[in-house]
């Protein structure tokens, strides 16, 4: 029970922390969350004046004290480690900027680089106190509306933090306040405590009384500040594997103060949802003509032309890069790459290298997390669950980008260059004990969903007492973490490279440390730092670009070197592995695609307009190009839809029907050759078994590529007028529906998908490795072959007669015209005909039905049964995780799929009843009990009474 609970413990706080991480809150979204404060300062000094000597006026300090002037002068006395702020009065109530960032990490959970968030904040005096109070900035008014009188009473605003002033200049007006008051001990400034709270259930504890102020330096613009915070933890709820004593930790935070930019000459950008920009938005509260007065800005960089009269120019001031000194150095060619792959975007925006890349040198005094500074930073983890994330940071007021910051993992490198390392983490961190659950496939909500709610469940019934409230607030965060950008485009480019990797070595002899290898990995380096560049340029993700080419042209240099391999970069592509038989192309694009230039055109290309509204005028003859095939455009929201073919995750080719089915190809041509390449003379069984399982979840994986066809359409973002374009949705031709329902039997249903000698089988040994940071199989060791491919078909079934997926194929009936898309009983006769081939069409030899067979007709029947009776408490009542599942997939399915189960329950029961009767003889024992016994639940279902809704 511990073993289950610390692995529980272990993935919660991974998605829950990724949640809280890369939700980059704005404006009022800070937690009010705070520590009890230490006993007033005042009466701390007039009740301990022998524990606290000294001077403690605003002179004393001053004189007592090393000062470090700048936008907020800070003075530090090396003595007492105390520490304070200098605040003019006239800059009360001034927005600032506060950017937070782990200066150290835990390897885990916790990485270092990473944001804890940024947010504009104000300090404001109340009485005797300094409050640190985050402005409401959803709502806003013309300056001379009256209702800007009321903005105050209508919307709160966000105090997060309150700090006594210690003392006031007389000369003027100057005030001092503690700075430990404000970063230490008086405030959750960071979150960190709540996060804490939230990851481990109160077991975790800050102690204040030994964090401490490390750094502090002011600058003209901005204040850099590092606090270094101790925890302490009860051991038993805190199993972190890469700490040594997991009783007690220490996390760095480096905070920064800067001033916000105004009257700069940067004008806001309204947006388009014809091009993907991340927005900064707000309501004009003077609006009332228009339709909407959501006031929606794209978050773009300040870029100035240095020779305005001429078509292409340098800009005033670049946007500059720092590749940190940390990273190594056979790697920073590859980032350099990445990086300066934007400019030849910028130029169609009509600026010449509009981004530059500089080297931090090994003796640099400054910090990487300086506000000043965009850096391109390296972090080392133990398993790290995002490899590459960007952290932007947006002005609110009017979407300028002030500052950036790109974290890469190291075990980017080792899980491509190693196999063996993306599949430790693998089993670490997802390990199910009886089948594949690959960490990618935890992105696609298909899978993803189901899987985190079984697992806060069971944890729910095994722990009622202390896990409900902790499966609660995993059932909160579900869609914010399991689908976070960032952290499922890491984990997939890992699963892409490594499955890269292994093709290479199996199929092609690459060694590790080949030329050609090198060549990936400089590729795969190159084009993860593109994508990550890509958001701190304002770029959302578009997954419709990966749709470009058709499947012939992927491996064509002349073509690939041109385009690139997909419109764009902010795509999550899967790695070109050419077809057997294929010579190799580029894995991924050398280049920014045909979509982010004119993406980069809208969002940089100066114009003579002054104001917004006048500007987007201009900005319409650009956007209005989005019909072209190759600015193709969907992103995030577009590809939650399971029925949306033309966005999808690591899928490639403008056919990605047909690419699914060379991959799978290429998968049954690696599991071929795995028994006669691995393990190595010396090596042990285990690598086997890791590398099947790798080669199995990427079968899985595109095969949930095609079921997106079945019932599929395409959503296309034309405005009326624009030229060529298309209507909103266009169905997915039925030919092509139909061949996605026959891929899907032949690669999973069919009887023969997954013919494993038990040779083979016999082989796969899992390892044996038990410490920290690696475990093993304690119980069952030999290798779960049923339930693995039980799993995966089962799965597949449920997901083609999931509740969703009935309903959208209903509703196509009244938007497309008859014999234009499938239909519910061609769906339903079609799966029939695939799972109970042997009782419609038993062979005269042999009527027996093998087990894999036995346990996909039960999964049919379960599903049936379900839609047949509305078995709503089919859920509650589930005591594995493919019941789980079907109870959940077909929850509240469309009236007219009940009668469809209903009907063809009626339907198998005669074909039953026939088949046994001509082939009695023909059955072994087990086929006809089980036969039997199918056709004893149909009749207790069709018997039973319906549930009412």
């Amino acid at each position: 029970m511990k073993g289950w609970k610390r692995l529980g413990y272990i993935l919660l706080g991974i998605l829950l922390t990724a949640g809280l991480v890369l939700a980059r809150p704005m404006a009022n979204s800070v937690s009010s969350q705070t520590l009890d404060p230490k006993p007033d300062l005042d009466e701390m000094l007039d009740n301990n004046s022998d524990f606290f000597p000294g001077d403690f006026s605003f002179d004393g300090i001053v004189q007592n004290s090393e000062s470090s002037p700048g936008l907020f002068t800070i003075y530090r006395n090396p003595d007492d480690d105390s520490s304070y702020l200098k605040l003019r009065p006239d800059q009360l109530r001034t927005n600032y900027l506060c950017v937070m960032t782990l200066s150290s990490g835990l390897g885990d959970i916790f990485y270092q680089g990473w944001s804890l968030g940024d947010f504009v904040f104000q300090f404001q005096q109340v009485n005797d106190t300094i409050q640190l109070v985050v402005p409401n900035l959803y709502f806003r008014t013309d300056a001379d509306d009256p209702q800007r009188r009321s903005i105050e009473r209508s919307f709160s605003d966000s105090a997060i933090a309150s700090m006594p002033i210690v003392d006031t200049s007389s000369d003027d007006g100057a005030m001092l306040i503690d700075v430990n008051q404000m970063l230490v001990y008086g405030s959750d400034l960071s979150r960190l405590s709540s996060i804490m709270t939230w990851i481990f259930g109160g077991s975790v504890f800050l102690q204040p009384e030994t964090s401490h102020l490390t750094e502090a330096e002011a600058f003209p613009g901005n204040v850099e500040l590092d606090v270094s915070y101790n925890f302490s933890g009860d051991g038993i709820f805190t199993y972190l594997p890469s700490l040594p004593d997991d009783r007690a930790f220490t996390i760095d935070v480096h905070y920064s103060f800067s001033e916000l930019p105004t009257n700069n000459g940067y004008q806001p950008r309204l947006a388009d949802e014809r091009v993907g920009y991340f927005i900064s938005a707000y309501q004009d509260l003077s609006s009332f003509n228009q339709r909407d007065n959501f006031v929606r800005n794209i978050t773009r960089w300040h870029l100035e032309k240095q020779h305005p009269e001429l078509a292409v120019s340098p800009p005033t001031e670049p946007i500059v890069f720092w590749i940190e000194n940390t990273v190594p150095l056979e790697y920073r060619d590859a980032v350099r790459d990445g990086v300066l792959q934007w400019n030849e975007a910028f130029e169609t925006a009509g600026f010449e290298d509009a981004i530059e890349v500089r080297q931090m040198p090994d003796d640099a005094e400054w910090d990487p997390a300086d506000v000043r500074y965009n850096v391109i930073r390296w972090s080392n983890s133990l398993y790290s669950f995002a490899l590459g994330i960007a952290f932007p940071r947006i002005n609110p007021l009017t979407g300028q980008i002030l500052n950036a910051d790109v974290v890469l993992d190291a075990n980017l490198i080792r899980y491509v260059r190693n196999t063996e390392g993306f599949l430790a983490q693998q089993q670490q961190a997802f390990e199910r004990g009886t089948s594949v659950m690959p960490s990618p496939q935890l992105c696609d909500p298909n899978v993803g969903e189901p899987y985190l709610r079984w697992i806060s469940q069971q944890a729910t019934r095994q722990q009622p007492d202390d896990t409900n409230a902790i499966a609660e607030r995993w059932q909160q965060r579900l869609n914010q973490t399991i689908l976070s950008d960032d952290t499922c485009f890491g984990m997939g480019m890992a699963y892409q490279g490594a499955m890269a990797s292994l093709s290479l070595a199996t199929l092609q002899n690459v060694l590790p440390s080949g030329d050609e290898m090198d060549t990936f990995i400089h590729q795969f380096v190159a084009h993860l730092t593109a994508h990550e560049v890509g958001h701190t340029l304002g770029l959302r993700h578009n997954f419709r670009a990966s749709m470009m080419l058709e499947p012939e042209e992927l491996n064509d240099l002349s073509i690939t070197r041109d385009r690139g391999l997909a419109g764009s970069v902010m795509d999550y592509t899967a790695v070109n592995l050419a077809p057997v038989g294929t010579e190799q192309g580029d894995y991924y694009s050398v280049k920014v695609g045909p979509y982010d230039k004119w993406a980069i055109a809208y969002g940089y290309t100066p114009t003579a307009s002054t104001l917004p509204i006048e500007e987007s005028r201009e900005l319409e003859a650009i956007a209005r190009r989005s019909p072209e095939p190759d600015l193709a455009y969907a992103t995030d929201q577009d590809a939650f839809d399971l029925v949306n073919t033309s966005a999808s995750f690591w899928d490639l080719s403008g056919n990605p029907l047909q690419y699914a089915q060379q991959q799978l190809d290429l998968a049954q041509t690696l599991w071929e050759k795995l028994p006669n390449r691995y393990p190595l003379p010396g090596e042990s069984y285990s690598e086997l078994r890791d590398r099947f399982d790798m080669v199995l979840s990427h079968y899985f994986s595109q095969v949930f590529q095609m079921t997106r066809y079945v019932g599929g359409q395409v959503f296309n973002r034309d405005r009326r007028g624009d030229p060529g374009a298309r209507q909103p949705f266009e169905p997915i031709p039925l030919a092509q529906q139909q061949e996605a329902l026959q891929a899907i039997n032949d690669y999973v249903f069919a009887a023969d998908a997954f013919s494993f000698s038990p040779d083979f089988l016999s082989q796969l040994a899992p390892s044996r490795w038990f410490h920290w940071g690696a475990s093993s199989p304690v119980f069952r060791l030999d290798y779960p072959a049923y339930d693995t491919i039980l799993w995966m078909q089962g799965l597949t079934l449920s997901d083609l007669l999931s509740s969703e997926r009935l309903n959208r194929i209903r509703d196509a009936e009244l938007s497309y015209a008859p014999g234009e898309t499938l239909a519910l009983p061609e769906l339903f006769g079609t799966l029939h005909e695939d799972i109970w081939t042997e009782v419609m069409e038993p062979s005269d030899d042999d009527a027996s039905i093998s087990s894999i067979r036995r346990g996909l007709q039960r999964q049919h029947l379960n599903i049936l049964s379900n839609m047949a009776l509305r078995n709503t408490d089919a859920i509650s009542d589930a005591t594995n995780f493919m019941d789980f599942v079907v109870a959940l997939f077909t929850l509240d399915a469309p009236e007219d799929a009940r009668v469809l189960a209903r009907y063809q329950l009626r339907q198998l029961d005669e074909e039953i009843g026939r088949a046994l009767r001509r082939h009695d003889d023909d059955m072994d024992t087990i086929t006809i009990a089980y036969l039997e016994d199918t056709q004893d639940r149909i009749a207790k279902v069709i018997d039973a009474p319906l549930r009412g809704r």
